[in-house]
């Protein structure tokens, strides 16, 4: 599988384009909260919630990587497969809060490449798998169903990543009044 350049969009058609378009527009607008931001804005809370706008970005990151490795390594690539989320101990704890926070050396600016770098992999992934090629799910309280196909993955990324970029558009407002839409 080559992963060195995401398609363009006339390389793609019919469902793997309307999959890739879903995914660019949803990336789009996380991105977008960030625009003129320093830093240090990256990392205020503006809500009661811990969420931060770097914060997202790098959970965003993060959890799109380890959804690349689900679809190519299956329930094996999820380290937190079988965790007793209810009992983890305070440094697993910790280790799973950080994944939210922009850390003090960390930029909004390293943290946008990174995101644009796990992007185009996934971007490359989808022009070459096979979108009906199934996994077992890792256990975990947050799953109802016990295997996902390539394509449904998919559908989860972007769905996590509209998600976050409507948390982000909220904190985006409550920072400095600039809104993503509207």
């Amino acid at each position: 599988m080559s992963t060195t350049m995401a398609p363009t969009t006339t390389e793609l058609t019919g469902e793997r384009f309307d999959l890739f378009q879903a995914l660019t527009n949803a990336r789009h607008f996380l991105r977008f909260t960030v625009r003129d931001l320093n830093d240090d804005q990256g990392r205020i809370r503006t809500t009661d919630s811990e969420l931060t706008l770097g914060g997202l970005i790098k959970h965003v990151s993060e959890v799109e990587k380890q959804w690349q490795d689900f679809i190519i390594q299956g329930r094996s690539a999820m380290s937190w497969d079988g965790v007793d989320f209810f009992n983890m101990p305070p440094e697993a704890l910790e280790a799973f809060a950080n994944a939210f926070r922009m850390g003090p050396e960390e930029t909004l600016e390293g943290l946008l490449a990174e995101y644009e770098r796990i992007a185009a992999l996934t971007d490359s992934m989808l022009a070459e798998i096979d979108l009906d090629e199934r996994h077992d799910l890792p256990k975990a309280p947050w799953f109802v169903d016990t295997e996902w196909s390539n394509r449904r993955t998919l559908l989860h990324i972007i769905a996590e990543t509209t998600q976050h970029a409507g948390h982000a558009d909220i904190i985006r407002e409550s920072l400095d009044g600039a809104k993503s839409m509207g």
